[in-house]
């Protein structure tokens, strides 16, 4: 059955126009003339039934319908182009892997040690895109992702990787001084009244911190900023802005700086984990296998 689908090149010729709204410019980036772009614009609207363009002078304006129909074409092209290029470099096990990562992992974990992975396989790159939750792989372009939790989700395959590190208190030494004066280790009911920093998801972590050893506190304990990142939540706390609970890892550099410090050796153990997940009809793809065999050799 054929497919009621426009041309290919038509297609382009309007992404172009509607993404630089004009036809003008639009010829000059795919090379044309003004009057084949206006052409393949009619023939497009002309074989939709509608129009994608409103002309007000000698300018050109998206409708509504034309806009919307450019933000559908814009991912369809996109996700061609990705498909080429990646059936163009695959030999052998090797091309594009697309990988979601939680942010903070990418930042301070992964891309550190990239350089390693590209110097063994140096016909492989890895595109890189953050996420902060659970997504359908069928809905999305990616091959695998690196997540944070208890347990792979649902439908995939999964690597445990590494266990995330216990949370530590941490903030710098001027909002220390600030709010506790000279103590240089002060109490539990002191840092109970001084601003802290949460991560967006989990709320709970201060109100374990404080139950856990031993100072209730369930008020002060949920007040404070939200930070939907722990790059966020470092950023506050450089910038003096409140303590926050933090996985060590993630903060071991500005600790060895100097630019924060724990102003308690109290921890809050962690039970969550990072993991390799991918559906189960991608684990034979030579990009990922080889991923995988290097990132578990790593951890």
């Amino acid at each position: 059955m054929r497919r009621k689908v426009p041309s290919l090149n038509a297609l382009m010729i309007f992404e172009s126009a509607a993404r630089l709204q004009s036809f003008t410019q639009a010829a000059d980036e795919l090379a044309l003339t003004q009057s084949a772009v206006c052409k393949q614009i009619a023939n497009l609207e002309e074989w939709l039934g509608l129009l994608l363009f409103a002309r007000v002078k000698k300018r050109v304006i998206l409708t509504n319908a034309g806009r919307e129909y450019a933000e559908k074409i814009r991912g369809h092209l996109d996700k061609i182009e990705r498909d080429t290029l990646e059936l163009m470099g695959h030999k052998e096990g090797s091309g594009v892997l697309e990988l979601a990562v939680v942010p903070t992992f990418a930042t301070q974990w992964l891309i550190p040690k990239l350089a390693e992975f590209q110097r063994l396989r140096p016909d492989i790159t890895i595109n890189l895109s953050t996420k902060t939750s659970a997504f359908l792989f069928p809905d999305s372009h990616f091959h695998a992702a690196i997540h944070s939790g208890k347990a792979p989700w649902a439908g995939t395959v999964g690597d445990y990787l590494i266990p995330e590190d216990n949370a530590i208190p941490v903030c710098s030494p001027a909002f220390l001084k600030q709010h506790c004066g000279k103590q240089k280790h002060p109490s539990l009911a002191t840092l109970a009244e001084i601003p802290l920093l949460h991560l967006s998801s989990r709320l709970e972590d201060w109100r374990r911190w404080f139950e856990l050893h031993g100072h209730p506190n369930d008020i002060a304990a949920v007040k404070g900023a939200r930070y939907e990142l722990f790059t966020m939540l470092i950023e506050a706390a450089l910038a003096n802005l409140g303590m926050t609970l933090i996985p060590r890892y993630m903060v071991q550099k500005e600790l060895d700086q100097g630019t924060l410090i724990m102003p308690i050796e109290l921890t809050l153990p962690e039970q969550a984990a990072y993991y390799l997940v991918y559906p189960e009809e991608h684990r034979h793809l030579g990009t990922l296998q080889a991923f995988r065999a290097w990132i578990l050799g790593r951890v």
